[in-house]
């Protein structure tokens, strides 16, 4: 007795057939699906996007007392390149940014890497305590430290005082910038920390057992494995951290009011930007320094990016 082997003709095999209910679903999920982001989208559009979109038609126009408004196309951009007021400013913050970015990093990583190595309950306090001074508004910090600084009601000319030593003027011009990198780096760092922390979180520890296995200290697993294992999350720090330090308003335009003569009406972009439209009614022309200085900044960030794609997994 024979056994034929049937082979059915892959020409001729039925293929699955997706019910017409399958498409209607997927519709109705779609449907849903922009009904939910409906809300956030009206408010992106109302309170972001028309804004941005409005101030950018300001700064494409130019006022005058006698003949109104007009537009003028790119020559408020030509103009504010040329600013020296805004020049000096971006160099101001440009210095902020090569001190107090490697600092805030700095302080930022060596904490986490402490509290990496810690599993007790003073580990959860520790963090909790670093990251407390993000939690606290930026003016009102500001304001906590123009107290501190002050020569008069802080209480440094006191601590000063127990060494037999003359507090020095933390408000005065030769020192406001050291002030500023202090109260920046300190409301700050935690909120790094907390993103590097959560970065070595991930990490397989057994990667740690066969350093030490192979005699590695805990430094060289810190620096060899730990670090470079959190590259991506380094750069995104180092993205936060420059761009809202190019951005620098709050802290300076707070302390202006405590550090009379130290800091400007100009002291940063923003600063002037806001100077030019509150204090002189030039509206056309803060929008415009507004966009300039977000030109600079996603300039800054894309180069910034680009040496570090590898780094950052962009590559």
């Amino acid at each position: 007795m024979s056994t034929q082997t049937v082979t059915a003709d892959p020409a001729t095999r039925q293929q699955p057939v997706t019910p017409h209910g399958g498409a209607n679903m997927d519709a109705k999920r779609q449907r849903w699906g922009w009904f939910f982001i409906a809300p956030f989208a009206l408010v992106f559009l109302v309170f972001l996007v028309g804004p941005l979109a409005y101030a950018f038609w300001m700064s494409l126009h130019t006022s005058t007392l006698v003949g109104g408004e007009s537009f003028t196309g790119l020559a408020n951009y030509g103009r504010a390149f040329t600013d020296p007021i805004f020049l000096e400013g971006l160099l101001r913050v440009g210095k902020f940014v090569a001190v107090m970015v490697p600092i805030q990093i700095a302080v930022a990583l060596a904490a986490a890497l402490v509290l990496d190595t810690l599993a007790t309950r003073l580990s959860k306090f520790s963090r909790l305590m670093i990251f407390a001074p993000y939690a606290i508004p930026g003016m009102i910090g500001a304001l906590m430290w123009g107290f501190l600084y002050s020569p008069r009601f802080g209480p440094a000319s006191d601590l000063f005082g127990l060494f037999g030593a003359t507090a020095p003027n933390f408000l005065s011009a030769n020192l406001i910038f050291a002030s500023l990198v202090n109260i920046v780096t300190w409301q700050w760092a935690g909120y790094y920390m907390i993103i590097i922390f959560a970065a070595l979180r991930g990490i397989d520890p057994s990667i740690y057992e066969a350093a030490r296995i192979d005699g590695a200290s805990a430094l060289q697993i810190a620096m060899r494995i730990k670090v470079p294992m959190i590259s991506s999350a380094m750069v995104m720090v180092v993205i936060f951290s420059l761009i809202g330090t190019l951005q620098f308003f709050t802290e300076p335009a707070v302390l202006r009011t405590v550090a009379p003569g130290a800091i400007p009406g100009d002291y940063t972009p923003n600063m002037y930007a806001f100077t030019l439209a509150f204090s002189f009614s030039q509206f056309n022309y803060a929008s415009t320094i507004a966009f300039a200085l977000g030109i600079v900044v996603f300039i800054f960030s894309f180069i910034f990016l680009h040496l570090t794609r590898k780094q950052s997994g962009l590559r």
